[in-house]
């Protein structure tokens, strides 16, 4: 390729860059994925926080009057155990902290603390943000309120201890979702996106990007599904699984680094 047309390559690739928002940072890793395993999913699960813990998915679903906590089988998806949230709240992101599990409401500013085996009530807490996804590092909670920024809570109090803005090469990330901390990392979705941001944790700086197009084929949209919604992490396992809100199927996938691609926006 003549140095001439290289550099014009080069400089549309920036033009289209700058006028149709597509990010090709050199520094921030690109992902696709392959499938290792597709496992059921409850079509009717408007999933908003999914954990994978001592050999089953724990899921918190959302809508008002539809809203739940459940603990899942992996191989058959089907439901174990089930609390329904009372029908004024709107179910958001879970995580499993110790021998709790803590999951979030929309709108309402109220957390609901349950006992990780029973799911016996063992109490409340409020926030002044939206919630939307939560997860933690062994030491804080993390959690997410549909824009930019992360919050680090106290576990204990769930007072805020810090946050974070978290921003790539363009700018502030907006609209962040469930989350899921892996190796160090937090993965959170983007809404509405096929998107996955991998975030480090103590800069806010997206650090990889995981592309999730075409994972779920024309013949699964058949019916009515809704966005890319549901990250877990099996830490033993080292096995990755992510779904989607009213989605038939969830996934095992492994990523894979893309070199030289571009993330259309």
């Amino acid at each position: 390729m003549s140095c001439v047309l290289r550099m014009f390559i080069v400089g549309l690739l920036v033009w289209l860059g700058a006028s149709f928002g597509f990010s090709c940072s050199d520094t921030t890793p690109i992902y696709t994925y392959n499938i290792v395993n597709i496992y059921p999913h409850d079509r009717n699960a408007f999933t908003q926080g999914l954990v994978f813990e001592d050999g089953f998915l724990y899921e918190g679903t959302g809508l008002y009057e539809q809203s739940t906590l459940r603990r899942v089988e992996l191989e058959t998806g089907s439901v174990l155990q089930i609390r329904e949230l009372p029908s004024q709240f709107f179910g958001e992101g879970i995580t499993i902290y110790e021998d709790k599990i803590i999951q979030l409401t929309w709108q309402s500013h109220v957390g609901f603390i349950y006992d990780k085996d029973s799911f016996e009530l063992l109490g409340e807490f409020n926030y002044s943000t939206e919630g939307w996804g939560i997860t933690h590092d062994g030491n804080r909670l993390i959690m997410s309120d549909g824009t930019q920024t992360l919050y680090f809570l106290d576990p204990e109090t769930f007072e805020v201890i810090s946050q974070v803005e978290v921003l790539d090469s363009r700018g502030p990330v907006h609209s962040l979702n469930e989350l899921e901390y892996v190796q160090g990392k937090i993965y959170a979705n983007v809404w509405q996106t096929d998107r996955i941001a991998i975030i480090d944790p103590e800069t806010g700086r997206v650090t990889g990007w995981v592309d999730l197009k075409g994972l779920l084929t024309e013949e699964d949209r058949s019916e009515p599904v809704d966005v890319l919604n549901g990250i877990a992490y099996d830490a033993e396992g080292d096995r990755l699984f992510v779904t989607g809100k009213l989605w038939p199927k969830l996934f095992e996938i492994e990523l894979v680094a893309q070199a030289n691609r571009c993330l259309v926006f």
